[in-house]
């Protein structure tokens, strides 16, 4: 069993790969990864995210094809604020290079433990290879390993930090980070526009074109004998600007719980007894040393800003030091900034 275990710097425990429980756990899941009963995905009645077998869902489905018609805009603003998603057809990136994408991290995680274990992370920057969230020793594990990696700004990129196996795995990211970004920068100037402001507005607020941040987390699910005792991410909504996602065309997985306007919706990922699963969380973000804040033209008297200004950076770090829980990060920098207003 040693060769399942990664004592990554950092870490307060040592770290199992969750591919190496699932081929050695036989038909019971570890007591690590079973969800208390209210988080378990029995517990509530939630619709899944993706329609399947020809079900009829209300998820909003977006052509982004005339990103600048008043028709997008309004269909973007509307998506924002009734779920926080939405699916985005004719969006400019080509199906074969989604295809090349998927394949290649998928590759990856079919390399040896011996390769994978080459880029083992450590908590304090998440990047490469890990199998967990936050710090918190003792606490429920997730079902499913990842893969972490920063493309923007330049000066921390680095495809040292990136697996050299499979061969072509290098350049289709490096080709699938480039055409997300482009379609990021589209919808921002969507954003903004529905918000009322000029189409520049949230760009701009993210450090501008060529100044924004971005990364990318590869998330593989393992199939998992006990699926309703578990998930494969736990509660919670992405703490970035905004998060484009690939999922695997033919298995079903994420589960939207809740619905705000303009909010990251709050979200999970079951897994599956049957399929392993992967996806490409694509997060686009404000630079890291940027202030981030309420705009000044959404505040005003009646409409007080709910959050204190910070860097994406210091968020981040609150973030990495908690792991993900719901909506709880953003709710106690609501409730510490009504204290200081109070």
């Amino acid at each position: 069993m040693s060769s399942c275990f990664n004592g990554g710097a950092g870490w307060p425990e040592p770290v199992v790969r969750v591919q190496a429980v699932s081929d050695t756990c036989g038909e019971t899941i570890p007591e690590r990864y079973v969800k208390l009963p209210l988080d378990r995905p029995s517990a509530t009645t939630l619709q899944p995210a993706v329609s399947h077998g020809g079900g009829s869902l209300n998820i909003p489905v977006v052509d982004m094809s005339m990103p600048d018609s008043g028709e997008t805009v309004r269909a973007v603003d509307a998506a924002c604020r009734e779920w926080g998603f939405f699916q985005a057809v004719n969006h400019g990136v080509s199906p074969e290079l989604l295809r090349r994408a998927r394949s290649s991290w998928r590759g990856f995680f079919r390399q040896p433990a011996e390769v994978r274990e080459r880029y083992a992370n450590s908590p304090a920057t998440y990047e490469g290879y890990g199998s967990r969230l936050g710090t918190t020793k003792g606490g429920h594990l997730d079902w499913g390993d990842y893969y972490f990696l920063h493309l923007l700004p330049p000066s921390i990129k680095s495809h040292d930090k990136w697996p050299s196996l499979p061969s072509t795995l290098r350049d289709a990211t490096e080709e699938y980070g480039e055409e997300v970004v482009k379609l990021c920068r589209r919808v921002s100037k969507v954003l903004s526009k529905g918000l009322g402001l000029d189409g520049g507005r949230l760009q701009a607020a993210f450090g501008g074109e060529g100044g924004e941040g971005a990364c990318m987390r590869v998330n593989f699910y393992p199939r998992c004998p006990q699926p309703e005792l578990t998930l494969g991410v736990a509660a919670h909504s992405d703490p970035g600007g905004m998060t484009m996602l690939l999922v695997d065309d033919h298995v079903r997985g994420l589960q939207v719980l809740s619905n705000a306007a303009y909010k990251s919706v709050e979200h999970r990922v079951t897994v599956s007894a049957a399929e392993e699963r992967l996806s490409l969380a694509f997060f686009y973000n404000p630079r890291s040393d940027v202030p981030v804040a309420p705009m000044a033209e959404l505040v005003a008297p009646g409409r007080p800003a709910l959050y204190p200004e910070m860097t994406f950076d210091e968020y981040r770090a609150h973030i990495r030091q908690r792991g993900l829980s719901g909506k709880a990060q953003l709710q106690s920098l609501q409730n510490a900034n009504n204290s200081v207003a109070s």
